[in-house]
């Protein structure tokens, strides 16, 4: 589909949609393939309904998919301040800076100081060793950090999903089955719908599975503040790529099979990892950084196709889903999720685009 330059509205205004919050899905489907999902062709423009399981019917043969293997860690912690009042910790990132410091959010009243203390469970002291321009904070933890998290941390559901409060289920619910590498602060949601059943069925059809790192930082949920998009600065994240699997994205595109990322993350990678001619320059076991924006009247040129979720108005991700098929089919195509009662946001149901 060709989007015409002189066609394109980026203004952020327009890509606003009603919600009726009855949509927005507290839980996941209690069989993750039994989701819904949406099946837009752009070639004959037409769209159609089903489950997630049969997503391998509508996948060419000889194809390769490309998924997120990040792991989302537990990171919000919750304590006290020796006054008593209470204190919410968010870790933004698994590794610490060579000084032993994280950086994170915290949530508390009043000032908050370097040097001031705060106190998680019984037994573990957080300090606060830098203080930033940004409002972050950089933090060393009086015990090693799996053992804090294992122990006291919960893990990161979106403000939007019961008012951002997990419980046990999440801690499996909010993790694809192929989870890897831990540094995610979300999950990549698109891949919650796998199931090992529908690889199965993927293998049996020779489509191959490929995978990126893409550690998803908290920018993915920051709001867009400017009206005009091309104003918008888009947060970094990191991502790398495995001898493995940088080798099995090379023959794919050698030999002219079709790519189809799952998620917004996987794609924001593969095309920050391409050329000018879509060619895959990407080098294996080096950490790459991306603050791609995709919206309409950029050109995607490294997939054939994108598994993803109904995301938030107004939201990159879904400025994202425009840089494909146009601003307006977009919301057209959220208009019939929403009239057909579709599940939103993280825990909800799926879209499949095929160019």
């Amino acid at each position: 589909m060709e989007i015409s330059r002189e066609n394109l509205d980026l203004k952020l205004s327009s890509y606003n949609y009603e919600l009726p919050e009855n949509l927005i899905a507290s839980r996941p489907m209690a069989q993750r393939d039994c989701s819904r999902l949406m099946v837009y062709r752009i070639s004959d423009n037409s769209i159609s309904h089903t489950l997630f399981s049969e997503l391998p019917n509508f996948l060419p043969e000889d194809s390769l998919l490309l998924l997120n293997q990040t792991k989302v860690f537990s990171c919000r912690l919750f304590g006290k301040k020796p006054s008593g009042g209470k204190v919410e910790l968010f870790i933004l990132s698994y590794d610490a800076r060579e000084d032993g410091t994280y950086p994170c959010l915290i949530k508390s009243s009043g000032k908050k100081r370097k040097g001031d203390k705060y106190l998680v469970g019984d037994e573990v002291f957080v300090e606060i060793k830098e203080v930033t321009e940004e409002g972050h904070f950089w933090i060393t933890l009086s015990s090693p950090i799996d053992d804090v998290l294992g122990r006291w941390g919960k893990i990161p559901i979106p403000p939007y999903i019961r008012k951002g409060e997990s419980d046990e289920r999440d801690e499996s619910d909010y993790q694809t089955v192929f989870a890897k590498d831990m540094g995610s602060v979300a999950a990549p949601t698109a891949g919650l719908h796998f199931t090992e059943e529908v690889f199965s069925k993927l293998e049996s059809k020779k489509v191959e599975k490929a995978f990126v790192t893409l550690h998803v930082g908290r920018g993915t949920f920051a709001p867009v503040k400017t009206e005009d998009l091309e104003d918008h600065k888009m947060h970094t994240e990191h991502y790398f790529y495995s001898p493995e699997n940088r080798d099995k994205i090379l023959q794919a595109q050698k030999e002219g099979r079709k790519v189809f990322c799952v998620g917004t993350t996987s794609l924001r990678a593969l095309e920050s990892s391409v050329n000018e001619s879509g060619k895959f320059m990407a080098k294996a076991h080096v950490d790459y950084k991306t603050d791609i924006f995709l919206h309409p009247g950029k050109d995607v040129k490294s997939v054939s196709g994108l598994i993803t979720n109904f995301h938030l108005p107004k939201s990159t991700l879904l400025m994202l889903v425009s840089s494909l098929v146009g601003r307006e089919k977009t919301m057209e195509l959220y208009r019939e999720a929403v009239n057909l009662d579709y599940r939103f946001f993280s825990y909800g149901d799926a879209m499949l685009i095929l160019k």
